[in-house]
């Protein structure tokens, strides 16, 4: 047999180095399965996480440099060892079609850290990640990406996962893809979306499962007719207004009912017309309803109460009551100094003038809400609910409606048509005619309209 007896010259070259062809093979048996009873200690390889091997066997270890952990393939990736398992528990908010939203994502193993949130939808071709940084090791919130939000459809599930510094995976989360309101005419300007009613009579809103916001609104009920006398008449009233907002939520409320007021008729002598109201109602809706506004007066009758109330004749008798928050009283019509005008229109804005001392009842001013009527073109020089101007006769000019849709008076005593009609979608009062013809009718009041929006970047 063999000597395996080795000098040293044999074992060890110049340099210090071990000659390796010089030992025995070492059998994997030697040092596996064995019990390690050294007190010192085992050194293993060390390296950045771009030195990580290429092609690495499953179970294999090393020291990663970079983040100061041990780390072992899994036989996919490295991971650390006793990595944090990320969980996603719940997905709070919605994802729309077609706008951006936030979510609140709740779990566990977020790590305080950036995190990734990946989204996924195959028929809709979604499979888009975001990073965020976890606001917590439990919570975190994300803006739903472009990617996304402008490639699903409505009613499709959106598959959510959250990848964390560890690198590991949660669970899915699914989410279905809300649709936004529809009626109406629509327009998206800034920051609002925004539903227009202007057709007198019924319509809806369709509020789609899962949509949930704020909408604000804007509800003008139609205008009073006006009228005429054997002198002259009142301007009809403004219809009210009511402007302000109320939370919907999809799960309880799958449509509102949209009422737009038709205006009120002129008449020749009684009280014009009363306005119709305007309003939106629907479940788990609390109902607005704007009153239509009162009728201008005619001979020897009073002026009618509403939103705003109309104009009083000459004789002297007041102007129709305004309801309280939407609109305001007419005006009262005067004899003094021989002038014989009936009072304007209240509107929104101001009451109705009353005539006196050879003054001419103008119309009120109705309310300003420029940003509502440029977006949906409608209004009148952004107001909405003028009232009517008063019929005039021996005075110097005619008596003019006020701004938002209120019609202007006739001064007239030999006037036999149709007075001047408040203007459509406005809520305007009718406008009052002059004294002595036998035919005069006071012009119609102005159709009133709803308007709904909604901030998209509220979503």
């Amino acid at each position: 047999m063999a000597s395996k007896s080795k000098t040293v010259a044999e074992l060890i070259e110049v340099d210090g180095d071990i000659v390796v062809n010089a030992l025995d093979h070492v059998d994997p048996s030697f040092v596996s399965d064995k019990d390690n009873s050294s007190t010192g200690q085992l050194t293993l390889p060390a390296g950045t996480t771009a030195q990580r091997p290429g092609t690495s066997y499953t179970g294999a270890q090393r020291y990663n440099t970079d983040l100061g952990v041990m780390e072992y393939y899994n036989g996919s990736q490295w991971l650390k060892i006793a990595a944090e398992q990320v969980a996603l528990d719940s997905v709070s908010g919605t994802i729309y079609a077609g706008y951006a939203s936030t979510l609140t994502l709740t779990g566990q193993g977020f790590l305080t850290d950036d995190i990734t949130v990946n989204f996924t939808q195959a028929s809709d071709g979604i499979d888009e990640d975001v990073v965020v940084t976890a606001s917590s090791d439990t919570s975190a919130t994300v803006t739903v990406p472009s990617a996304v939000y402008n490639n699903v459809t409505a009613g499709n599930t959106v598959t959510i996962v959250v990848t964390n510094a560890d690198s590991t995976n949660s669970g899915g989360v699914n989410k279905t893809a809300s649709g936004i309101p529809s009626g109406g005419t629509e327009v998206t300007s800034g920051n609002y979306k925004y539903y227009t009613f202007t057709t007198s009579g019924y319509d809806t809103l369709t509020i789609p499962s899962g949509f949930s916001t704020t909408l604000e609104y804007l509800v003008v009920a139609g205008g009073g007719g006006g009228s005429r006398n054997s002198n002259p008449g009142g301007g009809g009233g403004a219809g009210g207004l009511l402007q302000s907002s109320q939370s919907v939520n999809g799960a309880t409320t799958s449509s509102l009912s949209i009422r737009v007021g038709a205006g009120g008729a002129g008449q020749g002598s009684g009280t014009g017309t009363q306005g119709t109201n305007s309003h939106i109602t629907g479940t788990g809706w609390t109902t607005v309803e704007s009153v239509g506004g009162g009728g201008g007066a005619g001979s020897d009758v009073v002026a009618g109460s509403g939103g705003s109330g109309g104009g009083a004749s000459y004789q002297g008798n007041g102007g129709g009551s305004g309801t309280a928050g939407q609109g305001n009283d007419g005006g009262n019509g005067s004899t003094s100094g021989g002038v014989y005008s009936g009072g304007g229109g209240g509107g929104k804005g101001a009451a109705g003038d009353t005539s006196s001392g050879g003054s001419v009842a103008d119309g009120g001013i109705g309310g300003l809400y420029s940003d509502w009527a440029t977006a949906t073109s409608t209004g009148d020089g952004g107001y909405y609910a003028g009232g009517g101007g008063a019929g005039t006769y021996a005075n110097s000019r005619a008596a003019n409606g006020g701004q938002g849709g209120g019609a202007d008076g006739i001064n007239s005593t030999t006037f036999t048509g149709t007075g001047n009609h408040g203007a459509a979608n406005t809520g305007g009062g009718g406008g009052g005619i002059g004294g002595g013809g036998s035919g005069g009718i006071g012009g119609n009041g102005g159709s009133g309209i709803v308007i709904v929006r909604f901030d998209t970047t509220a979503l």
